[in-house]
């Protein structure tokens, strides 16, 4: 990262008109076309980099290249960032398992930081995976990591699900 350069970040997102239509999509369905690039990411995704890679039933998987945007001022990642991705991967698992026109909502989010994410780190990857499922609420878990598989934090999420009548 060479930390002389210009310190300017714009943002930029999609019309979010385009989750409207996505709503005939089982979870799993509208989350692959996601990870495809055919469904915007939602703006929260663009405003911190998060990519969402992989999508199956019942787990997601999102990544993150750190950037000095995201630090704290002890010049590592703010607890913030891993908690927006851990709840991301964590409640989208969940979202995999849903019908078309089902919505969901994380109740909780218990998160613990295990290691701090630097500069030199390099891309980090967040995998979530669902551990019970119910018809009205399930609970997922999440595993932030860096490039060599080193654990960094983990996460537990429940999650509140409405289904269509």
């Amino acid at each position: 990262m060479d930390l002389t350069t210009d310190r300017v970040r714009t943002v930029t997102w999609a019309d979010q008109q385009a989750f409207a239509a996505a709503a005939e999509l089982t979870g799993l369905e509208f989350l692959k076309a996601m990870a495809r690039g055919d469904v915007p990411p939602a703006p929260m995704m663009d405003l911190i980099g998060l990519r969402l890679v992989a999508a199956a039933e019942g787990e997601t998987v999102f990544r993150l290249l750190p950037g000095e945007f995201h630090f704290n001022p002890m010049w590592t990642v703010h607890g913030g960032v891993y908690a927006t991705m851990l709840d991301s991967a964590a409640a989208c698992a969940v979202h995999t398992t849903l019908p078309a026109g089902a919505r969901f909502s994380t109740l909780d989010l218990s998160i613990r930081l295990l290691k701090a994410i630097r500069a030199d780190t390099g891309e980090i990857t967040v995998t979530g995976r669902v551990v019970h499922q119910g018809r009205n609420f399930a609970v997922a878990e999440a595993r932030l990591e860096d490039s060599a598989g080193k654990l960094l934090a983990t996460a537990t999420a429940g999650c509140s699900i409405t289904r269509p009548r």
